[in-house]
């Protein structure tokens, strides 16, 4: 501010007048000084004229405020510059991080309705089937309308059954649906009433880690219950009439976790069990020794664990296990030659997945209500449908999006007396129902009807693909790492010379390969979804 200093320098006098004149030079915001800029903006010549009659003193204060003026608004422009620069970046920034969410949403929104078409018209309506039931010319009112869209729309939660202290990891209707069994991480097994919302019978399963499936076996008159875990064992629990478990025995013995069962329609001895160990095993209760090798499943020379495994309702010849690998494969157990393509008689997989770099496994899959159909879920992938009749190699036919299947083995299944649903549990707590021929979905209970699960869903998949791509392989490690622990931790107690006994009197081995030996993890509680 040199003028300011100046003024002071020369006079003080001087300093006080010309503030005196800058006070009535710039006045208040309304008055003088917008009276003079109107003046200076409409004729330039007089305000000129009015400078030239004031008088010198007048002239030299004026001068010497207008210089401290100029180098104020000059400092300040500077200043404003320095200023406006972040703020003009931080608007562009926030302008480009406008457009990317917009592109990402948009991105998302064309995710979500790709492979998507048209919901088709119901075949279902309620006033005619009603008033055919009403004159005695429908006898399948009930089977029908259970696949009517109307009402897989209207699901709602009924009630809740507690029972069980851990994780409830398979449930399982009778043939009658009046029972449901449930198999639980606390290594029990629960047989309810559900209508009545009591439990007719709970049971200690026999088995020393987490019960992963416990299925009524058909035409058993409710009598039969085949149960597999994360011990590796298949055990069967008989039931009595007077509603109590007579026992328990051990009819197959997996090297690694068993996590499903494969029933055989219409048959109350005979069932398949699947094991990350590779090996399905076919059992059948009538035999001495129940359980027999069917194959080792391997891609190449690899042995590839399984998860899953389904038995072709139409042709029981057939059956599809899925795993630790990104295939479908199909088996007929009259043309298993393991010399010959490992024994698969076909496998399928989603084209994209083939040679991609993320490793898939399926989680679950299941055949429809006649074998046409074989539904695969993968993990933090979608959900494939695929044509069993098509030849090996053969492109999925239907894709199934939205969910989320990362923290847990999720299973899928169709629903409908003609599987017109697909219906799979997710991540985000909620339970997916999509429209099978549209592939739309229809009903998400206790969700977000905008669709922000989904995209939220989307979002945390990509998220984990770039920064967590063998998440999965982390939770296996995580579980091997445990079970090393604990056999070192057996090892340690173990006295020299003495083999670990099993408990249960009643059980039978599997096969040759097989022994009572086996060490098992103790009881993992399942991670949080």
């Amino acid at each position: 501010m040199s003028g300011a200093e100046e003024g002071r320098e020369t006079s003080s006098g001087i300093e006080v007048e010309a503030s005196d004149l800058s006070l009535s030079l710039t006045g208040d915001d309304g008055g003088p000084n917008r009276t003079s800029t109107e003046s200076r903006g409409t004729d330039t010549e007089s305000s000129g004229e009015e400078k030239d009659s004031d008088s010198m003193e007048d002239t030299g204060h004026y001068s010497l405020h207008d210089e401290n003026r100029v180098h104020d608004h000059s400092e300040e422009e500077e200043e404003e510059e320095e200023e406006e620069y972040p703020r003009r970046r931080v608007q562009r920034k926030r302008a480009s991080h406008d457009q990317d969410s917009s592109d990402d949403e948009q991105a998302l929104e064309d995710w979500v309705t790709a492979e998507t078409t048209a919901l088709p018209r119901p075949r279902w309506q309620a006033l005619p089937a009603l008033r055919e039931r009403a004159l005695g010319s429908s006898a399948r009112f009930v089977y029908e309308a259970c696949g009517a869209r109307v009402f897989v729309q209207r699901f709602r939660l009924q009630h809740g059954l507690e029972g069980h202290t851990g994780c409830v990891n398979t449930l399982h209707f009778n043939q009658r649906g009046t029972w449901l069994a449930s198999g639980s991480d606390d290594l029990k097994v629960v047989v309810w009433d559900w209508v009545r919302r009591q439990p007719v019978l709970d049971f200690e399963s026999g088995h020393k880690s987490n019960v992963f499936q416990a299925k009524f076996l058909p035409n058993s008159g409710d009598s039969t219950l085949a149960m597999c875990a994360r011990d590796g064992q298949v055990r069967v629990a008989e039931l009595s009439a007077t509603q109590c478990c007579k026992n328990t025995k051990r009819v197959a013995q997996h090297k690694g976790a068993s996590h499903k069962l494969a029933l055989e329609p219409d048959s109350p001895c005979t069932f398949l069990s699947a094991g990350e160990d590779a090996v399905v095993f076919t059992i059948d209760l009538r035999q001495d020794r129940p359980a027999s090798k069917l194959v080792v499943t391997k891609e190449k020379e690899k042995k590839v664990g399984l998860y899953t495994i389904y038995v072709n309702p139409a042709n029981t010849h057939q059956f599809a296990v899925g795993g630790r690998d990104q295939f479908v494969r199909i088996y007929d157990q009259r043309k298993i030659d393991e010399n010959e393509n490992n024994g698969v008689l076909k496998k399928f997989c989603p084209h994209h997945l083939v040679n991609s770099e993320s490793k898939a496994n399926i989680t679950c899959l299941v055949y429809s209500h006649d074998g046409t159909e074989l539904l695969a879920s993968y993990n933090d992938e979608d959900i494939y449908l695929f044509n069993s009749s098509h030849s090996d190699g053969a492109q999925y036919v239907k894709r199934y999006k939205g969910h989320r299947n990362n923290a847990t083995v999720k299973g899928v299944n169709f629903y409908g007396p003609k599987s017109e649903f697909v219906v799979s549990g997710s991540d985000c707590g909620h339970i997916f129902l999509w429209e099978k021929s549209s592939c739309q979905i229809i009903q998400f209970m206790e969700g977000d009807k905008g669709g922000v699960v989904i995209k939220k869903n989307k979002r945390e998949r990509d998220e984990d693909s770039l920064h967590h791509t063998d998440l999965f392989d982390s939770h296996m490690l995580w579980f091997l790492m445990h079970h090393l622990r604990q056999r070192r931790h057996h090892r340690r107690w173990r006295e020299p010379g003495v083999g670990a006994t099993d408990a249960d009197s009643d059980e039978s081995p599997s096969s040759s390969d097989t022994s009572d030996e086996e060490e098992v993890p103790e009881r993992v509680q399942c991670m949080p979804s």
